[in-house]
């Protein structure tokens, strides 16, 4: 088919390279504007831009495909590429903007999401962080046939994919990555057969954006729940707390049964530091100071010293 591809980051372009190998023409791909990014704040092409300049496909980046909104000169010249394309299908992965009703209607088999949860659990930006934070033993990717509102399109596929007690978002985002361009062909292939099944209306939940202030973690929360959020949050943000003026990024834990005032380092060793939670502790295993690497806990406390009874600031200290 003749398809149109919108999708931004890595996990867009996965799917992206996943319909071109799969003979589909793309005639044109929509994707966020560069980004300033690194020391230099140099403007960055997002990877689903550098994927479809290397296949020589045609880029548009509108800062919006609102003909009412604030950018409507962007919106027009988006809609004039995309009528050029006669596009039979969109596929949308983690594009980053709401495609209003025009385009919707647009492509004479409407647009496909590959949203990365087993819908209706988890609709929103942050499907994967969220359902790893929260404990879920499973997620998956879920192709729905979009409709205006978030996420709440029919599905037509799904593929579950399970989550590893030590599972961290780096990981589970690739394994959905593949999983999502496996689903998307097989979805194009068979789009004639595939019944639109409506979403459920029980078992509803959102996946808000993850901001950078979550970043900063409540020792007061019980040590699994943190535990679980440092998994959540690597590698973006990357949980974080305050010891001895400095921001430290935590990056690995295991819950230990020993208990203290939330924050209070109670012990170092190789092994790692153990911190007081609202419950019991955890053994932090690996961490990072500002301007430095990732290292586990023995490198860290040679360049650290003896943090024993100092206290992890309060959030919002």
């Amino acid at each position: 088919m003749n398809i149109v591809f919108a999708g931004t980051p890595e996990f867009a372009q996965v799917a992206l390279e996943a319909v071109i190998a799969a003979g589909h023409a793309v005639p044109l791909v929509l994707t966020q504007p560069d980004r300033p990014a690194g020391r230099g704040m140099k403007l960055h092409p997002s990877p689903v831009k550098a994927s479809a300049l290397a296949h020589g496909i045609e880029v548009a980046q509108p800062r919006s495909l609102r003909l009412d909104g604030k950018f409507p000169d962007d919106a027009r010249t988006a809609r004039a590429q995309l009528e050029a394309a006669r596009p039979d299908a969109m596929v949308v992965a983690a594009y980053g903007l709401i495609l209003p009703q025009w385009v919707l209607d647009l492509p004479v088999r409407g647009c496909l999401n590959i949203h990365a949860s087993l819908l209706p659990r988890w609709r929103g930006a942050a499907p994967i962080h969220r359902a790893i934070e929260a404990g879920d033993a499973q997620t998956g990717i879920t192709i729905m046939q979009m409709d205006a509102g978030l996420d709440t399109g029919d599905m037509l596929l799904e593929a579950v994919e399970s989550i590893a007690p030590d599972e961290r978002t780096s990981s589970l985002h690739d394994r959905l990555a593949a999983l999502g361009g496996r689903l998307i062909v097989e979805a194009l292939a068979r789009l004639d057969e595939l019944p639109r099944v409506p979403q459920p209306a029980s078992g509803v939940t959102y996946a808000h954006k993850i901001e950078k202030a979550e970043a900063e973690i409540d020792w007061t929360l019980p040590a699994a729940e943190i535990e679980r959020r440092i998994r959540a949050f690597d590698p973006f943000p990357g949980a974080s707390g305050r010891l001895a003026g400095e921001v430290i990024k935590l990056w690995a834990a295991v819950p230990a049964d020993a208990k203290g005032a939330p924050g209070s380092v109670l012990a170092a060793s190789p092994a790692g530091l153990l911190v007081a939670c609202g419950d019991c502790s955890l053994l932090i295993t690996e961490l990072q100071r500002p301007g430095g690497k990732r290292l586990p806990a023995r490198q860290f406390l040679q360049s650290a010293g003896d943090p024993v009874g100092q206290v992890f600031v309060p959030r919002g200290a």
